[in-house]
C-alpha cells in the first residue's frame, strides 16, 4: 500500500507542470508612432479562439497550456501579421506593431485614359455603388465629336445600344429618351439625377425631367440599367445619371468661354470658371442660349446657372453645396396630323401656344471615409420648381385657331430628400468582399391647377378672372422611405456574386376637385360643375436582385443579372382634365423583373465591345388605347393594358483600327463603331380586345446607329449614320393617326450627321452639320402639350462653335 501511494505521489508531482493553465497576454501598437490599436482582432493557431483589443490596445488569452502558439491579427486600418509565442511554465506577454495600411507614396501623374473613345463603363465599385454585374455605360462627352452646344441626344448617346430617342425641338432643351420599350417621355422611366440626386419633378408620382444639364458643363453621364434598380429605385429604366465637371485642382482660376451660332437664329453663350484656393475648390457656370426654331412658333429663351463649392476638411472629408438655377420661356408650333405633315412637315397652325420652366435645385453633400475599408457619403437635396403650359390645343390638330379661351396648366412642385450610404469592404475566406447599405427619405408635393387661360397672343400664365374658369385643382402629396442593400462576393479570382434586396414604402395622395364647362352656342360658360375627390394608395413590398460576373481573362467579363422592377402610377394616371382621354378607376401599379446576360471587354482604349440579350416582363403595362363614345367620338383611355414581353439583342463595338495596326504613331486614329438593337416586343395577355398578339409600343424591331470617327494630330472629324425601323405609339397598333394624330405609326427613319473639332494653343473650333440629307421625319406623336398630334424633327441644321480656355 505504501509503495503504490508513493508511485502515486511521484505521477502528480511530474505531471503538474505538464496540466497547468497559463496566460498569453499583450498590446498592439502601431508602428509609426507606438499608438495602441483598439478593435484589433487576434486568432490563436485556427481561429476557433479569439480576442479583440481594448482601448489600450490590449488583449487576453486565460487557460493556455505550455506550447507554440501562432497568433494572426486582423485590423480594417493596419496589415495583417503572423508571428509565434511560446509558454514555458509562466505567463507571457507580448507586444505587437503593426504597419497602417495607409502609406504615403511619391506623387505620381497618370497619363493613361480610361477611355480614347468617349464612351466606357462603370467599375465594379465607384462612387460609393456597386455596379459588379450590371450593364453600365459611361459617356464622356469632352472626348465626343459631337454638337455638344445644342445637347444633340442622337449623337451624345450613340454608343449606348438600345435607346430611344425622341427629338422634337433642336434646342436640347429638353432630354426623351427610352429603351427596350418605356415610354421615351421626357426619360420617365429612368431614375434621372444630377451628382447623385433626382432631378426630375417628382421622384414618384411625376417623374419627368424638364430639367437637362448643359452637356458643356457635364464631365460624365452614368447609365445603369437592369439590376441598378435595387440602388436607385424601381424603375423598369434604371439610372441617368450627370456627373457635373470637377474643380481643377492645380490652379486657382481656370475659365472657359464658348459661343455658338448656328440655323434657325440659334446662338449659345457658356462660361465657367474653376479653380481650388487652400482647403476651398469651385466649379461654377452660366449658360445663356435663344433660337427661332426649324418652324414658325418656335422661338425660345433658356438660361442655366450653376455653381458647386466643396470644403476638404482633410483628405478623407469633404462637406460641399451646389444650387441649380433654370428657366426657359418657348413658344410651341403645335402638332400635325399626317396629312399635314405629307404636305409641309415645317407648317405651324398655332401661335399662341407657350411653356414656360423654373427649376431651383439646391444640394448638400458630405464625404467621409472613415479608413481604407470603410466609407459613407450623404446627400440632402431639394427641388422648387414650376412648369406652365398654355395653348390651344382642341382634339382635331387641323382646326383653325378660334381666339377663344386657351387651356392653362400650371403645376408647381416643392420637394426634399436626403439619401445615405454606407460601404464597406471587409474580407470572407481570405477573399474580400464589399457591402453597400443605404436608405432614403423623399418628400413630394404637387399643386396642379388646369383651368381657361386669357384669349391673347402673348405669353400670359394667368386666370381669366371667372371662378367657373378652374376645372381642376388639385394637391398630390407623397411620402417614400426605402432601405437598400447589396454585398459583391469574390467566389476565387474570375468569379462574382452580387445579391441584393430593396424595401420600399410608397403613400401617395391626391386631393382636389374636377369639373366640367358648359357653353351656349356663343361660347360663353353657362354653367360649371365640381365633384371633390381624395385619393389615398399606401403600399410597400420587397424587390431583389441578383447579379454574376466571370472574368476568365483580364481582358474579358461576361456578366448577367436579374432585378424585379416596379413603376407606381403618377399623377397624371391619377386624374387628369382633357375633354378627349379617361382615366380607368381601377388603374394599378405597374410590376415584372428584367434579365440581362452579355460579354463584354474590360479594356477601352483601343477596343470596346458589350454584346448582350435582354428579357423584360412588364405586368399591368400602362398605356393609352382609342374606342368611340355613345355619341361616336374618338377618346382615348388610358389604364393598364396587359402584360408585355420585350426580348432582344443589344451589341456595341467599336475599335481604332489605325492605332491597332500602328500603335507606336499616336497622331493618328482612325475609329469605327457600331450599335445595333435587334428587339422582338409583343403582349401575352390583355383585358383590351385586339391587343394580345401586338407589337409593344416604343419599340422599333431594328435600332442602328454607327460612324466614323477621324483624327490627326490635334484635328477630329467624326461621322454618323441612325436607323430606327417602324414603331407603334399605342397598344392597338394603329397605322393611321386620323384627325387628332396621338396614335398611329412612327415611320423608320435614317439620318446622317457630320462634326469635326481643331484644337490651337488655348483655342478650340467645332463645327456641326446635323440632319445631312435634310430628311422629314418625326420620332413622337405627342398626347397633350406640346401637341396633340406629329411633332417633326430639325431639317438640316449648322453649327459653329469656338472655345477659349484661359
Amino acid at each position: 500500500m505504501q509503495v503504490r501511494t508513493s508511485f502515486l505521489l511521484v505521477l502528480l508531482i511530474i505531471a503538474t507542470p505538464a496540466l497547468a493553465q497559463y496566460q498569453l497576454s499583450g498590446v498592439v501598437q502601431a508602428r509609426h508612432d507606438s499608438s495602441a490599436i483598439k478593435g484589433c482582432t487576434i486568432y490563436l493557431n485556427d481561429g476557433k479562439r479569439t480576442a479583440t483589443t481594448d482601448s489600450l490596445g490590449q488583449f487576453l488569452f486565460a487557460d493556455l497550456p505550455n506550447g507554440t502558439y501562432v497568433l494572426h491579427t486582423s485590423s480594417p486600418d493596419f496589415k495583417t501579421t503572423k508571428l509565434s509565442a511560446s509558454i514555458t511554465g509562466r505567463n507571457q506577454h507580448i507586444i505587437i506593431q503593426l504597419f497602417s495600411r495607409l502609406e504615403t507614396l511619391n506623387e505620381v501623374t497618370v497619363t493613361d485614359k480610361q477611355s480614347d473613345f468617349g464612351f466606357t463603363r462603370m467599375r465594379g465599385v465607384e462612387s460609393m455603388g456597386i455596379y459588379e454585374g450590371k450593364k453600365s455605360e459611361v459617356i464622356i462627352p469632352e472626348q465626343l465629336v459631337a454638337n455638344l452646344s445644342t445637347n444633340n441626344a442622337r449623337q451624345i448617346y450613340a454608343r449606348v445600344a438600345g435607346l430611344n430617342i425622341w427629338e422634337n425641338e433642336g434646342a436640347g432643351l429638353q432630354l426623351s429618351v427610352g429603351g427596350r420599350g418605356l415610354d421615351p417621355n421626357r426619360s420617365s422611366n429612368f431614375n434621372v439625377r444630377q451628382n447623385g440626386y433626382d432631378i426630375s419633378a417628382d421622384a414618384l408620382g411625376y417623374p419627368e425631367s424638364y430639367y437637362t444639364p448643359p452637356i458643356e458643363a457635364v464631365g460624365r453621364i452614368q447609365i445603369v440599367r437592369g439590376a441598378a434598380s435595387l440602388q436607385y429605385g424601381t424603375q423598369f429604366g434604371g439610372l441617368l445619371n450627370f456627373v457635373m465637371k470637377k474643380p481643377v485642382t492645380d490652379r486657382k482660376f481656370e475659365l472657359t468661354a464658348r459661343q455658338t451660332i448656328g440655323s434657325f437664329g440659334f446662338y449659345n453663350a457658356f462660361t465657367s470658371a474653376s479653380g481650388t484656393v487652400g482647403k476651398v475648390s469651385y466649379y461654377t457656370f452660366f449658360q445663356y442660349k435663344k433660337g427661332d426654331g426649324w418652324r414658325p412658333n418656335s422661338h425660345f429663351t433658356n438660361y442655366t446657372a450653376f455653381a458647386d463649392i466643396d470644403y476638404h476638411f482633410s483628405e478623407k472629408t469633404t462637406l460641399g453645396f451646389d444650387i441649380t438655377q433654370m428657366g426657359y420661356l418657348a413658344q410651341q408650333p403645335g402638332g400635325l396630323t399626317d396629312a399635314m405633315f405629307r404636305e409641309n412637315p415645317r407648317q405651324s397652325n398655332r401661335e399662341r401656344n407657350w411653356f414656360k420652366v423654373n427649376w431651383t435645385m439646391p444640394a448638400l453633400h458630405f464625404d467621409h471615409k472613415i479608413n481604407a475599408t470603410n466609407e459613407i457619403n450623404i446627400r440632402v437635396f431639394g427641388l422648387y420648381a414650376y412648369r406652365y403650359s398654355l395653348g390651344f390645343r382642341p382634339n382635331r390638330v387641323a382646326s383653325i385657331d378660334d381666339n377663344s379661351e386657351r387651356d392653362l396648366i400650371k403645376g408647381d412642385f416643392q420637394n426634399y430628400g436626403a439619401e445615405a450610404r454606407y460601404l464597406k469592404r471587409y474580407s470572407v475566406a481570405q477573399k474580400q468582399a464589399v457591402l453597400l447599405v443605404g436608405g432614403r427619405y423623399y418628400h413630394g408635393y404637387n399643386h396642379s391647377i388646369q383651368g381657361l387661360g386669357s384669349t391673347g397672343k402673348d405669353a400670359n400664365f394667368n386666370f381669366i378672372d371667372n371662378e367657373q374658369a378652374i376645372s381642376s385643382d388639385y394637391q398630390f402629396p407623397n411620402r417614400n422611405v426605402s432601405l437598400f442593400a447589396e454585398n459583391i462576393l469574390y467566389v476565387g479570382d474570375k468569379l462574382s456574386i452580387t445579391p441584393g434586396v430593396r424595401f420600399e414604402y410608397i403613400h401617395t395622395t391626391a386631393e382636389g376637385f374636377y369639373g366640367t364647362i358648359t357653353r351656349d352656342l356663343a361660347g360663353n360658360i353657362i354653367n360649371a360643375t365640381r365633384t371633390n375627390e381624395t385619393r389615398n394608395n399606401g403600399r410597400q413590398f420587397v424587390l431583389g436582385g441578383l447579379g454574376i460576373s466571370y472574368k476568365p481573362t483580364p481582358q474579358l467579363d461576361i456578366y448577367g443579372n436579374m432585378s424585379q422592377n416596379y413603376r407606381s402610377i403618377t399623377f397624371s394616371d391619377m386624374r387628369i382634365a382633357n375633354p378627349s382621354m379617361v382615366i380607368d378607376p381601377n388603374l394599378q401599379d405597374e410590376k415584372g423583373y428584367s434579365l440581362d446576360l452579355g460579354i463584354r471587354s474590360t479594356q477601352t482604349t483601343l477596343y470596346n465591345f458589350d454584346i448582350s440579350a435582354f428579357y423584360l416582363n412588364y405586368n399591368n403595362r400602362i398605356g393609352e388605347v382609342q374606342f368611340y363614345d355613345q355619341n361616336d367620338r374618338v377618346l382615348r383611355r388610358r389604364g393598364n393594358i396587359g402584360q408585355a414581353v420585350i426580348m432582344g439583342l443589344e451589341s456595341y463595338a467599336e475599335a481604332d483600327l489605325l492605332r491597332l495596326a500602328n500603335p507606336l504613331n499616336e497622331t493618328l486614329s482612325g475609329v469605327i463603331f457600331a450599335n445595333v438593337a435587334f428587339i422582338h416586343s409583343t403582349y401575352k395577355a390583355s383585358e383590351v380586345a385586339g391587343v394580345v398578339g401586338n407589337q409593344v409600343e416604343f419599340v422599333p424591331n431594328v435600332n442602328l446607329k454607327s460612324g466614323v470617327r477621324l483624327g490627326y494630330k490635334n484635328l477630329k472629324a467624326s461621322f454618323q449614320y441612325t436607323y430606327l425601323s417602324d414603331q407603334f405609339s399605342d397598344a392597338t397598333n394603329a397605322r393611321d393617326g386620323g384627325v387628332s394624330a396621338v396614335i398611329g405609326l412612327i415611320p423608320a427613319y435614317s439620318i446622317m450627321d457630320a462634326s469635326v473639332s481643331y484644337q490651337f494653343s488655348r483655342f478650340r473650333l467645332e463645327g456641326s452639320l446635323n440632319n445631312l440629307a435634310n430628311r422629314a421625319y418625326f420620332t413622337r406623336r405627342a398626347t397633350g402639350y406640346p401637341g396633340p398630334g406629329i411633332l417633326p424633327s430639325d431639317g438640316r441644321s449648322v453649327y459653329l462653335t469656338l472655345q477659349v480656355k484661359l
